[in-house]
Formats: C-alpha cells, structure tokens, sequence
C-alpha cells in the first residue's frame, strides 16, 4: 500500500490527510489551529492527531498554504530591493528600496543601453545590511535575459542574499507586472522557506521519509527546490488546493468549488479535470501580477469576517480573531464580557466595539522574525502609535482599558489601533460568523458563552436577542455567498445589478448547470439559506472539513509554456524564436516553426523527466496559432504547451 500526507496551512486551521494513492481513498484526517508564532507546533499538532501507523508508510508527502496569499494581502514580507535596468515604473512597487540603472534591450532582444554595474555594486552595498533578498527586472528580458543574468551574478558576489529575476517568473509583456511579481516573490522566499523547513523539521522527528511538494496557484504540484525559488506561485495555493480536493472527494472532473475559510470565500471551477486559468495574472490585493492562477472569486468574507454594528449589521471586510476562539485561550475574556461598557452608536466604527478587545502578536520564534519585528518597529511604527502598543500586553484588553491606560478618548487613538492591527503588531479579537453560529448550536468547537454574551452586546444595538442577530448574520453570510457564486458566472454584471436581481423577484432564481462543491468546517450551516437564494446541486461531500489538504496531495504535475516566432526584420528572411530558455535566431521562418516544435517538447518533457515521469505517463497538448498581419508583413507563430502527469504514476 503506497500512502501519501497531505497537509494544508491556513490563517486558522492546519489540516491533514492521509490518503492510498493507489485508489485515492482517505484513510484518515485531522484538523487543528494553525499557530502562527511557531508554524512547527502547528504541524507537529495536526500530524500528531493521525495515526501513528500509517505515518511508517508514507511514500508522498504534499503542502499546502495560504500564508503567502494572507502575508501579501496584509502588506507583509520580508524587505527586498529592486534593481530596474533601462526603464523606471510609474506606479507603486511592494520595495522601500529601488534603483534604476541603465540597460536593457528591445522587443528585438538587442541591447539599447549599456548595462551600469557599478551602480548595482554601489545598491547593494549601502543596502545588504537591512534586506533580505533582491528582485531584478530589466526592460524587454523577456526577449533577452542577459542583463537580468548579469545583475543577478553581480548581487550574489556581493552578498549572499536570494535573487529574483524577472523573466524567471513569467515571459508576458509588461515590465511594471513583472517587476511587482519579482518583488513580491523575493519578499516572500523567507516565508515559503520558514514554511517549507517547519514540514521537513516535522517530517524529520516522525522519521518521515519522502519527497515533498508543494501546491501552486495554477492547481499543479512542484518539487520543493521550485516552490523555493518561486514562492510567488503558491500565493493562491490554497484555494487551488481546495478546487482539486472539491473534485476528488466529491468524485466529480466538473465542478465549482465553495471554499468557505476563516479569512476568505473562494470560489474556482474545473473542468474535465482541469483548473480553468485566468486569462490575466492573479491579483493581490492592490498588486497585479504575472503569476498565472486558477481563476478564483475572493470574497473578504469568510467565518472570522469581524462582525460589528454601526446603527445596522455589518461584516468585514477585516478579519479578528473569533470571541469563542480567543475566550478558549484567554479563559478571563468572559468576565470581561460581562462588565464591559456600551459606548454610543454614534461613535462606534469597526474598532471601536463593546466586543472588541487587542492583544499582543506572539513571540517571534525565529532569528529571521526577530529581525522583522524589529525593522517594523523602527521603520514602521510612528511615535503616535508606540504609546498605544506599550499599553497594550499578552492578555486581551478593551478599548475602555487602553483609554484608562493612556488616559485619552478611544476616538483620539482608533486610529493608531487601527494601524497597530493593520501592521499585525496587535491581534484584533470580536465577534465573528463562527461566533453565531455557536449560539445558534450550529457549530461548537470552542466557547459558545462567550459567542452569547457577544451576541446580546451587539444585537441590543439593534432590537435583537442573541438568537435573532446571529440568525441574521447567518442569512447575510450565505446571500455573500450566492452573490459570489452569480457574479463568479455572470462576469460582465455589476455586483449591485445581481444583488437587485436576488431580491427582485420570487418568481425567479439563478440556476446553476454544473454541481456546487462545499469545502470548509462550517458549510453545512449554510446550506438551508443558499438553496433558498440559488437553484443549484449543492454537495457537501464526506472530508469536506479538510478539502485543501485532499487537493494538495491529488494534484497533478502541470507544465505550460510559450514560444513566440518573429521575423528578425525587414530586409531578412531571419526569424527569432523567443522561449522561456534562450533566444534564438533562424534562417527562414519554416526553419523557425521546425526548432520551435522541438523546442517545446523538449521544455515539456523535460520538465516531466525531472518528476520521474515518462514520455506515455504524461498528456501532451500543443496548440498552434498563426498571425497573419496582411499588408506585406510577415507572418508570425505562437506555440502553446501544456503537459499534465500524475505524481501517483511515479512508481507505475
């Protein structure tokens, strides 16, 4: 029997599988709370919760993780310079420390600068003292790499800092794109590193031994060497590893996927086995990317969504820590409950709660958190908010007690308390949808009293008891949801249009062709309140509490590519082909079409031969698209590549 662990690192929960790759079957699975402060604990938690003997059989192991996703959401990451060769970018990039020199080349892939490496060494030496890796863009590399090559070569003599190169990450045009995917991939190697050495940290204690890979946005799986030098790509890992976990456990090759998590809803769909793709690269928060995704719907909506009143309901978009969660931890949070004030309706916005308490972030564990704790607080922190963080310690307090601590109005330093979360410097702990539906007995895995005292705070605001209010937010969850779900189809309508449209009519319904898969420890609650807003087959399958961590051990190993044929200029019959590996000159064009063909098997086969996987384990799909410009223009060549192989085929 050949087993696989599978394992999935959300913002509040780390699952685990054990499942027998030669069927597919799961055999076991267990889920726990991520610990952020010490991710090791974490996975040493939720594999402990499995039984030891299959652990001795384990022949695969496969992560997931949305730590990347949360940590550029929230603006972390390490800090990283850039180097831009022969352009400037006009709009905002993910670096406090960035340098243009001159360089670069054309869409041609001639040089049309002379690269500057003095100013390069004279970057990095001022700056190596305060960063943590370098990203490295260089105008049209896409066409040729060599600068981007040289500058990197040049950094790692200097210092012993990761280098990101632009074209390493995605070959499509647009330089500021691929400068931001550049950054923010070198901001988040430390995070996939930390990430990837608390697996193998585990891993080694349990004397697992087995290769690990690593989910990517794009629903395909990776060595841990690539997703090292590529963190970029996992940013969507989780809920990609939630699309395919929808798929297998729920026996289906077309659906769409409901990942109901603590931060986020996503939404995705496959068919016939496959993601569907963006047609554009994954986005970020406010950051485009070049990094190509399965096209996922996020709704900032998810069961640690803060709930809070302000004259009306209101969820998110921030995410808190749940009271019954924080209560399990924090057992005086209760008391605290109970005496606590009711400010104005007036005066309350999303920080300023009767149910809003802030505690400390935990303990950095390692060398390399030490070292961003302590850049935060010197570069980040302003003096207005160093006060209100001294005042605040590793036990929840209230606002009312950071007032009395400071002796100021809340409304003088909710700004500053605001910032303090934003900056992840302080936990926000409120009340939450997982909140409700512990006092609706809908779900209990933690404090329900606190949910209940949390409850009848913020529904006396609005004339409702404790049960009535969660009921409400319970509808307004679930009525998110079908939004998503419609807007996710419906493409080309305005959200508000759709939300008119659901409360329009009786007579009418969206009605959804394919099945809908529900992934997440709460989706069963809802289930009532979206059959009522949609006409669809909703499946709530068995292991739908650990979905992500099924889809980051049965994805498949998926290699795409692009080559581009261009004439080489008027007045030859020379063509360029541009592929990921080089750039090459022909004679003529069919001599071009010829090297390109072989060219991309080669890439793909190759790529497969690196897993283990032969030529007749893997799917092979090529597509040719000509370009005829008309007018005595020549015609130009676009070859795609996709090729698909099973990890479970290795030892076939």
């Amino acid at each position: 029997m050949k087993l696989g662990l599978g394992i999935d690192t959300g913002g509040t929960y780390t699952d685990a599988v054990i499942m027998d790759l030669s069927d597919g079957g799961i055999l076991d699975s267990y889920k726990t709370l991520t610990t952020h402060s010490n991710l090791v604990e974490g996975i040493e938690n939720v594999i402990a919760g499995l039984k030891p003997e299959y652990l001795k059989e384990i022949k695969l192991v496969s992560v997931s993780t949305t730590l990347s996703t949360n940590s550029t959401l929230e603006g972390k990451g390490h800090p990283s310079g850039l180097v831009l060769a022969g352009y400037t970018v006009n709009g905002d990039v993910p670096a406090r420390d960035m340098v243009s020199v001159d360089g670069g080349h054309d869409s041609k892939g001639n040089e049309v600068g002379y690269l500057d490496l003095a100013a390069v060494e004279e970057f990095v030496n001022s700056t190596r003292g305060r960063l943590f890796s370098y990203a490295v863009s260089s105008y049209f590399a896409i066409r040729n790499p060599e600068h981007e090559l040289a500058v990197k070569e040049t950094i790692e003599r200097l210092t012993d800092k990761p280098v990101v190169c632009g074209h390493e990450l995605s070959l499509s045009l647009g330089a500021y794109e691929r400068a931001v995917t550049a950054v923010l991939n070198a901001r988040l190697i430390p995070i996939t590193s930390q990430f990837i050495r608390a697996v193998l940290s585990v891993m080694g204690t349990r004397n697992i031994i087995a290769p690990l890979m690593v989910m990517k946005c794009d629903g395909s799986l990776a060595r841990i060497e690539e997703a090292l030098e590529k963190p970029v790509e996992s940013i969507f890992s989780g809920p990609s590893a939630s699309l395919v976990g929808a798929a297998h456990i729920s026996g289906l090759k077309t659906c769409v996927a409901v990942d109901v998590g603590g931060t986020s809803t996503d939404i995705a769909l496959i068919d016939d086995g496959i993601p569907e793709i963006s047609e554009n690269g994954a986005v970020v928060g406010s950051w485009k990317t070049m990094v190509r995704a399965v096209r996922i719907r996020t709704s900032a909506m998810g069961g640690d969504s803060h709930v809070w009143v302000q004259r009306k309901l209101c969820i998110g978009p921030n995410r808190v820590i749940p009271l019954c969660l924080a209560a399990t931890d924090y057992p005086l949070l209760t008391d605290k409950l109970r005496k606590t004030e009711k400010p104005s309706d007036r005066i309350m916005d999303d920080i300023f709660q009767p149910t809003s308490f802030f505690v400390r972030s935990g303990k950095p564990e390692s060398e390399e958190d030490v070292q961003a704790l302590n850049y935060a607080i010197e570069f980040e922190l302003e003096n207005y908010e160093r006060q209100i963080f001294d005042a605040i310690g590793y036990e929840p307090v209230s606002v009312s007690e950071i007032a009395e601590t400071v002796g100021k109005h809340p409304l003088q330093f909710v700004k500053a308390l605001r910032s303090l979360v934003q900056k992840r410097c302080v936990y926000h702990i409120g009340f939450t949808p997982t909140d409700a539906l512990h006092v609706l007995g809908e779900y209990e895995a933690w404090n329900s009293e606190a949910s209940q005292l949390g409850a009848g705070l913020l529904g006396s605001y609005l004339g409702l008891d404790p049960a009535g209010f969660s009921r409400e937010i319970k509808r307004t969850f679930a009525k998110n949801i079908a939004l998503d779900l419609m807007a996710f189809f419906a493409k080309d309508f305005k959200r508000e249009d759709l939300e008119k449209l659901l409360s329009s009519s009786r007579f009418t319904k969206f009605k959804i062709n394919i099945p809908v898969v529900m992934i997440g420890a709460p989706v069963k609650a809802y289930l009532p309140e979206l059959e009522e807003f949609i006409d669809a087959d909703f499946r709530v399958p068995r292991f739908h509490e650990v979905g992500n961590a099924v889809g980051a051990l049965v994805g498949n190993i998926i290699k795409r590519s692009e080559i581009l044929i261009r004439p080489a200029g008027a007045g030859t019959e020379q063509y360029h082909v541009f592929s990921e590996k080089e750039r090459v000159v022909a004679d003529n064009y069919g001599e071009a079409v010829d090297y390109g063909l072989d060219l991309m098997e080669k890439l793909i086969f190759s790529h497969m031969d690196g897993y283990g996987l032969q030529k007749e384990q893997v799917r092979f799909d090529l597509k040719r698209k000509d370009i005829n410009p008309g007018f005595g223009a020549l015609k130009e060549t676009r070859l795609t590549g996709l090729g698909v192989g099973s990890p479970l085929k290795l030892e076939e």
